[in-house]
Formats: C-alpha cells, structure tokens, sequence
C-alpha cells in the first residue's frame, strides 16, 4: 500500500497546466541529444560558456521579452499582433541614432540616449495600441493590425529602405556579450521577468488583470481602473518589444526594417499559448510563457540541426504545436481515457 500514492501523484503532476510544457522541452532537448552527441556539453572557455543549450538561452531572449509583454495582453482579452513591426521599429531607431562610423568608436549620439528612445519609441506604439483598444474601442486584432501594417513602413522610413550596419563596438555587448561567464541578454531577460512576476504575486496587480481577463465589466463595477490596466498592459508590451528588438539589432549588428521581428508575433502568441494562458483571458503563467517561448526555439534548433529542408520546418513546428495543445486540452485527454477504458467487444479476445 505504500506505492498507492505513486500513480495518484504523477497523475496530479500531469494535470498541472506546465506538466504537458515542460514534457515537451524534456522531449525536444532528449531529441538534440540523440542526433547530436555534443549538444548537453557545456564548455568554459576564455571566461565565458559556452555549448548548445547556451546557444538555445540566448536566441529564445528577444522571444521570452515579447512573450511576457504578450502574456499580460493576451490576460486582458487582448491581442497585439504589431509587435513584429514595433522590433523592427526599435532596432531601425537605435541603429540609426548610434550608426557609427567604420571606426567602431564613434557614435551619433551616446549610446544610452539611444537606448531609452529606441525604447520609448516602442513604448509610444504600445500606448497607441492601447489606447484604441480601450478609449476608441476597435477590436484588439484590428487596433494592432494597423500598426503591424504601419510599422515596418516606419522602420523602412528610418532606415530609408537600407540596411543600416552598425559599427560601434559598445552596443554590441547588448546582444552578444556576456556578464559573469552567460551572455548578458539573459541577465536583461531575468530583470524583466523578476520585476514582472514580482509586481504581479506582491501586489494587486495579478489581481486586477485576471479580474479584467475575466469580466471586464464587473471589473470596472467593482472599481477597477480597467481601461488603464489595459492600456498599461499594451504599453508594457510595446516597451518589451522593444528591448527585443535592442537585442535583436545588436546581436546582428546591423537594423533590417523590412526583416527585423518577421512573424516575432506569431511565435510569441504561441510561446504563451502554450504556456497555458488562455486567449479568453484571465488565466496566464508568466512561467508557462517562458517554458513556451524555450520550446519553439529549441525546436527551431532541432529543425535546422537535423537538417529539416526549409520548406518544411513551419509545418513541423505546427504539428508539434498542435499536438501540444491538444495535451493540454482536459476534453481531449478525457476522450483518450474513455477509449482506452471502454471494453472491448465480446469475441475479440478469442
């Protein structure tokens, strides 16, 4: 009797909302390992770490910055399907205004300067969205769909159609230095995550966003200032984009207003869906998105090192995608343990 409790404990586990998540990355880090005998090494070298997973960290940073501001959208009944454009957006403004010269020395103007109004810049487009989602009351998906159309032609403007190429050495540590031995997006990436969840368990604030989610108008009946969670909640994203879209143009080196962020919203709408947070609103998992964002990059590290053809790898990450959600659905597992359950019919053990 004392191996009762086993069954009804990993059962429970399973039923946990990040259970099927985390299966799934155990799973996709098992199938690296299979076809690529050094992809757990890890290895010090020069002062820093290097190895595969290290790789997976760094990639998945721009993705994780915009799941989260998406999370908090997605648990307001929103949706912000711009963030893409707002990337390209940021990385078009920090890379015109420190540009440099060939020199690597030289900035247009300080780098800081640069940093805060490629991010406030974001943080604007993230206050427009918000604002005609809850003042002027368009739809989340038409609101954002304006500026995901507008965006990369305000990023093409920046850039004046080109590929600005940076040459200053000091913004390159943004994306590919590293700090204590692990690339120092990571550490941008812990920040943002730390403050975020901090803000939502020690506060009222995780409060307030799933009682938004959920109802929006008993919300506002029971005095919650719905209308500026909202719109706090779209510009929080835009700010998130935007320091992706930092990462992204400094790990690069160079601002692509035409490329930079190309279907960024995508992953990070699947990233959180993933992660457990309903599109209905008011349930979310700050930590279910990261799993959801680690899934699809290390999924997409699966693609290209099994040398998947190109032509291919969207539909391979659909059907991971899918299948995962369809774990994650009780009706669907439900269904499967009524099949397995149900007897068979007389004659066909004979």
């Amino acid at each position: 009797m004392s191996d009762a409790p086993a069954p009804h404990f990993a059962a429970a586990a399973l039923r946990h909302r990040l259970a099927w998540p985390l299966v799934t990355l155990v799973l996709l880090l098992a199938l690296n390992a299979a076809f690529n005998p050094g992809f757990l090494h890890l290895e010090w070298r020069d002062g820093h770490l290097y190895g595969s997973l290290v790789d997976i960290l760094n990639r998945a940073a721009p993705l994780v910055l915009v799941s989260l501001g998406m999370t908090l959208v997605i648990a307001t009944r929103g949706i912000d399907i711009s963030v893409g454009a707002v990337v390209a957006i940021a990385a078009a403004a920090a890379a015109w205004m420190i540009g440099g010269s060939v020199s690597g020395n030289v900035s247009r103007f300080p780098m800081p300067v640069a940093i805060v109004a490629a991010i406030g810049i974001a943080l604007v487009c993230g206050l427009w969205n918000g604002l005609l989602v809850a003042r002027v009351g368009m739809q989340p998906i038409i609101a954002t769909l304006i500026l995901m159309v507008a965006g990369r032609g305000i990023a093409q403007l920046i850039t004046n159609g080109q590929i600005i190429t940076i040459y200053y050495q000091p913004f390159f540590f943004l994306g590919s230095g590293y700090l204590l031995g692990l690339p120092f997006s990571l550490f941008v990436v812990g920040l943002v995550f730390v403050a975020l969840y901090l803000a939502i368990t020690r506060t009222a604030l995780g409060l307030f966003i799933q009682a938004v989610g959920i109802n929006p108008t008993a919300a506002r009946v029971a005095g919650v200032r719905a209308r500026r969670l909202v719109v706090g909640a779209y510009a929080f994203c835009g700010a998130c984009a935007g320091v992706a879209g930092l990462l992204i143009s400094s790990n690069v080196k160079s601002a692509d207003g035409n490329n930079a962020g190309q279907l960024l919203e995508l992953d990070a709408i699947l990233a959180v869906t993933l992660g457990g947070t309903a599109l209905t609103g008011g349930r979310f998992s700050l930590v279910g998105s990261v799993i959801g964002a680690l899934i699809i990059q290390t999924l997409t590290y699966a693609i290209y090192s099994l040398g998947v053809p190109p032509e291919i790898n969207l539909m391979v990450k659909a059907v991971v995608v899918f299948a995962v959600m369809l774990l994650q659905s009780p009706e669907f597992r439900a269904t499967l343990v009524s099949l397995a359950r149900r007897p068979a019919p007389e004659g066909a053990t004979r």
